[in-house]
């Protein structure tokens, strides 16, 4: 493994402006196909239905800035991707310092850094920037100065959304997915380190003899999973028996792994298996605290009991989704321990005897799931989440979604409450809540 070399095709990735959909999408996979030429590009269209979703408009930018009174350009998306809001309106039009400053994001706390703000569900402009830069134009500017701001993106409700797909072929039809994803802009960490480490695995396994196959995706993080788990779900549901999520594993500071949601698939064996075989101290972390596409293939209906593999699990370090993400957080030695607990977790589960696991593993009713949905729903249409995509996590929204993945069909709502860690009455009322959403479709 040539990690200086990943380290090299990091950099290259690291300016392409990524998200759900768009341009840097595509470029970025073509960089990928490069390193390894049996990636398949493939594309879902815009707007097509994915269970509770839409598939969104294909979202470029070809400008944005904001220019002062001078007409000097005091944020310009040319210089950093980040400073624009991701899926951000087109808009040209003069506004007060203080119109302005309601569209300004920062982090007080990391005054340095420009972070990371989204908001793909929901009309909105808006830029980001550091903290020292919003001080800076409110100390120097009145109240009453004009400022002109020019954003230039489109929409194309035409257009796709790619995603890349590779499949190392064993002997038999059985298979591990390793997923990861290929959707933020100017991340190191969060980003790029689950695709470097991916083309390790790939340079490795290829090179190996395989009884069961491993399949390898490069999707746009929720949409992407949720659309590739409605176009494959059968074929997922015979093949699959295991696998991982790699995310943010490119950090030399910790270990970490994300159990699947009842903590004792045959992933979590095979991950804790090699934590122990290499001697790696690690953070242990329950489903509770997912923040990944584990928690699509984990929800009722789908079940493939993926978790998440990671050096410092986001959210967990301060750089997170922001500007300072950057190759200073990711190290060659970093990205090279991120590879061998992987490497190690795979071989684990290769040599798994994984059907006699599913006859000992916790037994699950055979009722249906109770909710109305596969993957999880979009409750930011309901009114249940935040549209403005934050460093912060809604706590109400988190236990709803907590509710949904455990009402499975196995669990009462006592048992649901002690699962989430909620109190009876608490998990009650997420029942209602969802009850009249019309998001399950029983009662418990």
């Amino acid at each position: 493994m040539n990690t200086n070399k990943l380290i090299k095709i990091g950099k290259k990735l690291f300016p392409i402006n990524r998200s759900l959909t768009g341009k840097g999408n595509f470029k970025t996979l073509k960089i990928l196909k490069k390193e390894i030429p049996d990636l398949k590009i493939k594309v879902f269209k815009s707007r097509k239905k994915v269970y509770d979703w839409r598939i969104p408009d294909e979202w470029n930018v070809k400008f944005a800035y904001i220019k002062d009174k001078k007409d000097k350009k005091i944020l310009d998306f040319k210089n950093n991707n980040l400073h624009l809001v991701g899926y951000c309106q087109p808009i040209k039009k003069q506004i007060t310092k203080t119109e302005l400053l309601k569209h300004l994001h920062s982090v007080k706390s990391m005054p340095s850094s420009v972070p990371y703000i989204t908001s793909y569900y929901n009309k909105y402009w808006g830029f980001c920037l550091t903290h020292r830069q919003k001080m800076s134009i409110v100390k120097n500017y009145k109240s009453e100065d004009k400022f002109q701001i020019n954003i230039n993106s489109s929409f194309n409700k035409l257009g796709k959304m790619h995603y890349g797909e590779l499949v190392i072929n064993g002997e038999t039809k059985s298979e591990i997915l390793i997923s990861t994803y290929i959707c933020h802009p100017s991340m190191a960490n969060n980003e790029l380190s689950g695709p470097l480490v991916s083309i390790a695995l790939i340079n490795f396994f290829k090179k190996v003899k395989l009884e069961k196959s491993i399949r390898f995706i490069f999707i746009p993080e929720t949409i992407g999973s949720i659309a590739y788990i409605n176009k494959n779900l059968m074929n997922l549901k015979k093949r699959v028996f295991g696998g991982y999520v790699l995310t943010c594993i490119g950090d030399n500071r910790n270990y970490s792994y994300l159990n699947t949601k009842y903590k004792n698939s045959i992933s979590d064996l095979a991950a804790k298996k090699a934590f122990r075989k290499l001697g790696l101290n690690y953070k242990n972390y329950s489903f509770l605290k997912r923040g990944s596409d584990e928690r699509q293939f984990n929800s009722p209906g789908v079940d493939l009991n993926i978790g998440s593999l990671m050096r410092t699990k986001h959210g967990e370090y301060k750089e997170y989704h922001t500007s300072s993400d950057n190759f200073n957080v990711v190290t060659a030695k970093g990205l090279y321990g991120g590879f061998l607990i992987a490497k190690e977790s795979i071989l684990n589960l290769l040599k798994y005897n994984y059907k006699k696991h599913l006859s000992n593993k916790r037994k699950v009713k055979k009722n249906n799931p109770l909710c109305k949905y596969i993957c999880e729903p979009n409750l930011g249409r309901r009114g249940l989440y935040n549209l403005l995509g934050v460093r912060t996590k809604n706590f109400k929204s988190q236990k709803i979604l907590d509710f949904l993945q455990y009402c499975d069909g196995s669990n009462n709502l006592n048992e649901i409450s002690k699962l989430i860690k909620v109190s009876l009455s608490e998990t009650k009322k997420i029942y209602k809540i969802l009850k009249n959403k019309k998001l399950i479709k029983n009662a418990i």
